[in-house]
């Protein structure tokens, strides 16, 4: 697993504890503080491995965080590049492997859609645009696809992953406990979210059968308009959504990544 030291990876290794993990990661020593379970083993870099031959499947979760940061130049090569080389680096050892991995989970987002603003969106769906969110699924997928003829190949378009402690629910809790809560912009553009306790879930249900291949839409069946979640989240928090976050102003902050948003 690679990434399995971000949120999503961590609850899955500790939800399902009955495989065996060996998990790729910079830092060893802070991977085993993050990871202490006895199934895990830390590695810190691909070479250590000699081979693929011994592993069921391989979950590759790793990235840059999305909208952590302004969208720099550089900042959007380091999202590109972290994604991008260590799925060639695993496609390559898929490739040259005499028993292959049965399945290959490989990350990527809804973003792979571009705005389609209220159209039914659909794992058949082609993409449109020409934003950096889209440009770097398509390429991500790309990459993974060329493993598709040695292995089970499923590609986790992922949407808003929701928790109160992670990611983007988190960074809005405070503001709105605060009464500063309000809709972005017209609050008129959907918002494609999963619950983690999905996320993870199903993640496992496509790891674990075989009839699972190609492209899933990470998402609860029904999108909802960030209007609709704002005031939702109004009421969860018994607080006001009395403001509203001007497109501008995320265009400062975030760059292009307030396209996201």
């Amino acid at each position: 697993m690679t990434g399995g030291t971000g949120f999503i990876g961590q609850q899955f290794i500790s939800t399902f504890t009955e495989h065996k993990y060996t998990v790729l990661s910079r830092n060893a020593r802070r991977a085993r503080i993050t990871l202490p379970h006895t199934n895990v083993e830390i590695i810190e870099a691909l070479d250590e491995i000699k081979d693929f031959d011994s592993f069921d499947a391989i979950i590759n979760l790793a990235g840059e965080p999305i909208i952590d940061k302004r969208w720099t130049d550089s900042q959007k090569k380091r999202i590109e590049d972290s994604r991008w080389q260590i799925t060639r680096d695993i496609v390559q050892r898929i490739q040259n492997s005499d028993n292959p991995p049965k399945i290959f989970l490989s990350g990527s987002a809804i973003g792979f859609y571009g705005n389609q603003g209220s159209s039914r969106i659909s794992e058949a769906s082609e993409t449109q645009g020409e934003a950096f969110s889209t440009k770097l699924c398509v390429e991500w997928e790309n990459i993974a696809s060329q493993v598709a003829d040695k292995t089970r190949l499923v590609l986790l378009r992922t949407g808003i992953v929701l928790h109160p402690d992670f990611g983007a629910l988190n960074k809005m809790i405070l503001p709105f406990k605060l009464g500063l809560g309000g809709n972005v912009s017209n609050g008129e553009h959907y918002f494609s979210w999963i619950h983690w306790q999905d996320m993870i879930h199903a993640m496992h249900f496509l790891l674990i059968n075989d009839d699972c291949q190609g492209a899933y839409n990470m998402t609860a069946p029904q999108p909802c308009t960030n209007a609709d979640f704002t005031t939702a989240l109004g009421k969860v928090l018994h607080r006001p959504t009395l403001f509203t976050v001007p497109a501008f102003g995320l265009k400062l902050l975030l760059g292009e990544g307030a396209e996201l948003l």
